[in-house]
């Protein structure tokens, strides 16, 4: 059975016309069966006694020249019967029970009707010029007049019925499956956290309906992201003032140097935090999508890193230019390595490959890794592991900020197990991808 609903409602509609059509036919070779027996028994019958008035018409020695002109001429063969003739009956059908019952009750129930004799084919009747008289004749037809054929024309139009009903049982099923199919794509892209286009709001009662409730419901998660996000951003921005305070209080009021360093690294490390809920409230989607170079964003970020004392190895790559944010995708490989700096060790390896319809660009570490099964929650926003790769002072935003601008691509974040340890974090940017807004 097909999966889709496409196939699977043609398939029916299909099935339905050809049982309809084939049941059609039954019943018109079935009702048709007996008039054609009848007309083809009387035409046959007509012939006979029209050739038995001539026989009789004729002088003796005039019968054979007429015998030569019915069959030049009419297609009509006369033989005499024989005693040692052998038969071969009409097929036992119901159209030729009737065509033998019809010859019967107008020849009289003497006559005789094969499909051969002496193993010669036709449409052979026998005859008497008389009753009285013992002489038998074989009339002999062109054998098409006892066959049951269909005209063609009729068959033509029957299958010209056949396909123009499969054309609408398409067109049927098409206009069913395509508002389900654009339903299926806008509901996969909300699960992937994107923002749809509204669905057309046409076709059938209920399935305007639909439209208008999927529409309102991406509408709903679109305004309650938004909100969350602002409020986040609000409170995040207001708390910069008073950390601002507290910094300026511990620099000129605490005089053990040791006291001021760590409240200070307190609140710095509460700086980076508030940062990182800045980065994630943050609407990526207002930058404008531009042709980009990705090798040399590539280069461009591994520079820098390196001049922060990061120890950064790329290796070189041929890619393709990338219609992207580049502010973004800066921000999000800026990202996995300050993660595998901080996790992995402190030495991390960049590269990037371009495949048919994706650009991958990995960030490598050879820290402790972490487990497959716990790869999918660690990507979430604010889910932490308290272990050697997620220790305390962790927001559990970073991941997720990567994943969110990924996603904002067409794309999505997978992070695996490097063969000799550590962490493989693969961006994967779709080349020809359509760019989304996120809610």
């Amino acid at each position: 059975m097909p999966r889709s609903l496409l196939a699977r409602t043609f398939l029916l509609l299909a099935l339905l016309v050809l049982l309809t059509t084939a049941a059609w036919l039954s019943l018109f070779r079935y009702l048709e069966a007996e008039p054609r027996a009848r007309d083809t028994a009387r035409l046959a019958a007509s012939t006979v006694n029209l050739v038995r008035a001539s026989l009789l018409a004729a002088a003796t020695d005039k019968r054979p020249r007429l015998f030569e002109e019915l069959g030049s001429r009419e297609g009509i063969r006369l033989l005499p019967a024989e005693a040692d003739d052998r038969l071969t009956p009409l097929p036992d059908t119901r159209f030729h029970r009737l065509i033998l019952r019809e010859l019967a009750a107008s020849l009289g129930p003497h006559t005789r009707v094969a499909a051969q004799v002496n193993d010669e084919s036709g449409f052979w009747i026998s005859f008497r010029l008389d009753e009285g008289d013992e002489d038998e004749f074989w009339l002999i037809l062109p054998r098409e007049q006892a066959a049951r054929n269909v005209a063609g024309h009729l068959l033509g139009w029957g299958l010209l019925a056949v396909v123009l009903a499969l054309l609408v049982a398409w067109l049927i099923a098409s206009r069913i499956s395509r508002p389900l199919q654009a339903m299926a794509a806008a509901a996969a892209a909300v699960g992937r956290g994107q923002i749809p286009e509204p669905l057309a709001l046409g076709g059938a009662e209920e399935m305007r309906r639909l439209a208008g409730a999927f529409n309102a419901m991406a509408s709903s998660l679109e305004r309650h992201e938004k909100d969350r996000s602002e409020v986040l951003a609000g409170i995040s921005h207001d708390l910069r003032t008073p950390l601002t305070r507290l910094r300026l209080e511990a620099e000129m009021s605490i005089g053990d140097d040791n006291a001021r360093h760590g409240v200070i690294a307190d609140i710095e490390e509460m700086e980076a935090v508030i940062s990182q809920f800045m980065d994630y409230a943050r609407d990526e989607s207002g930058e404008t999508p531009i042709p980009t170079d990705l090798a040399a964003l590539l280069r461009d970020i591994t520079e820098r890193k390196r001049a922060a004392g990061y120890r950064v190895h790329l290796a070189p790559t041929d890619l393709p230019q990338l219609e992207c944010r580049p502010k973004a995708l800066v921000r999000a490989v800026t990202n996995l390595i300050d993660n595998a700096v901080k996790y992995g060790g402190g030495e991390v390896w960049l590269q990037a490959a371009a495949s048919t319809d994706a650009v991958n660009i990995d960030v490598i570490d050879r820290g402790p890794g972490i487990p497959p099964a716990e790869a999918e929650r660690l990507i979430r926003p604010f889910t932490r592991r308290e272990t050697a790769r997620s220790g305390p002072g962790g927001t559990g935003l970073g991941l997720a900020i990567v994943n969110r601008i990924a996603r904002l691509h067409g794309g999505h974040l997978d992070l695996l197990p490097h063969p000799d340890g550590g962490l493989i974090a693969r961006l994967i940017l779709p080349l020809g991808s359509r760019l989304y807004k996120l809610h």
